[in-house]
């Protein structure tokens, strides 16, 4: 991964700005959150993979808090399947594609 060329983008002035907001504005993991849980979040993830395309890699709007855990396991995990795993409190599916969902 570390051989990507945007890896660089990850090194900009304007990414930590915008990294250090998304912390501030949203401190708590999304997915920890969605399960009932509190754990502070630590890394800014992109909501959909930029891959390169600088215009979706600085949209605010595509960035969400998460866990080193989530990000790791769930968040990789959707990316390679298109399904996120687990399930809430009450039993039902985090994703909102799940067919018991619909």
């Amino acid at each position: 991964m570390n051989n990507r060329p945007w890896r660089r983008l990850y090194n900009t002035r304007r990414w930590h700005r915008m990294r250090t907001a998304q912390l501030r504005d949203e401190p708590l993991c999304r997915y920890c959150k969605a399960l009932g849980h509190v754990t502070p979040a630590v890394i800014v993830d992109h909501i959909v993979p930029h891959k390169g395309d600088e215009d979706l890699f600085f949209d605010a709007d595509n960035l969400q808090s998460l866990c080193k855990t989530c990000h790791d396991s769930a968040k990789q995990s959707y990316e390679r399947t298109g399904k996120l795993p687990g399930c809430r409190e009450d039993g039902w599916p985090i994703d909102p594609n799940h067919h018991w969902s619909r």
